[in-house]
C-alpha cells in the first residue's frame, strides 16, 4: 500500500484540505484501499482540532467528506512510515528536514505534482484568507500526485 503524509503549518487548513481532496479522488477512482492519506502539521497549536471552518467550507462546498480528520502535528515516526511526505511550502520541508536530521527523496512540495514551474508553494489561507486559491492548487496537485504515483506502478 502507497502511504502519503500532507504537511503543513498547524495542519487545520492546507495538509487537511490535501489529505480530504486526495482521499475523495482516490474513492472517485476505486483506489481509497490502496492508499494510506494522513495529514500532520510542523507545529502543535491546533492538535485535536477540525479543519479551520474555511477549509471546511470550501471542501463542503465542493461534496468533499472531512469527516475524522483532527490536526496532529508530524513526529518522527512518520518519518519512516510513509511513501510520500508531502509539504505545501519551503518552511515547512526545513522543519521536516530538521526533524529528520537529513533531506530524502521521499520529501516533496504539492506543487512539485502541479507540473508549472509558476507555482512553488501553496500559500497559507490561514493567514491570506484565500481559500478557493488554496483549494484550485491543493486539487492540482493531488491529481498530479495520483498520475505520478500510477505512472510509478504503485496503483
Amino acid at each position: 500500500m502507497v502511504s502519503v503524509l500532507f504537511v503543513c503549518l498547524g495542519n487545520i487548513c492546507r495538509s487537511p484540505m490535501a489529505e480530504a481532496v486526495l482521499r475523495h479522488k482516490l474513492r472517485q477512482q476505486g483506489l481509497e484501499e490502496k492508499v494510506h492519506v494522513d495529514s500532520a502539521g510542523t507545529g502543535d497549536w491546533h492538535v485535536g482540532a477540525p479543519p479551520h471552518h474555511g477549509t471546511r467550507a470550501i471542501l463542503a462546498r465542493q461534496g468533499i467528506s472531512y469527516e475524522g480528520i483532527k490536526a496532529r502535528q508530524i513526529n518522527n515516526e512518520d518519518l519512516t512510515r510513509f511513501e510520500y511526505i508531502v509539504v505545501m511550502e519551503d518552511k515547512n520541508m526545513a522543519s521536516i528536514e530538521q526533524l529528520a536530521g537529513y533531506t530524502d527523496k521521499r520529501f516533496c512540495r504539492l506543487t512539485d505534482f502541479i507540473g508549472d514551474p509558476n507555482y512553488t508553494k501553496v500559500p497559507d489561507p490561514y493567514f491570506t484568507g484565500h481559500f478557493e486559491e488554496t483549494y484550485r492548487l491543493v486539487e492540482a496537485g493531488c491529481e498530479g500526485l495520483i498520475r505520478t504515483i500510477r505512472a510509478r506502478g504503485k496503483i
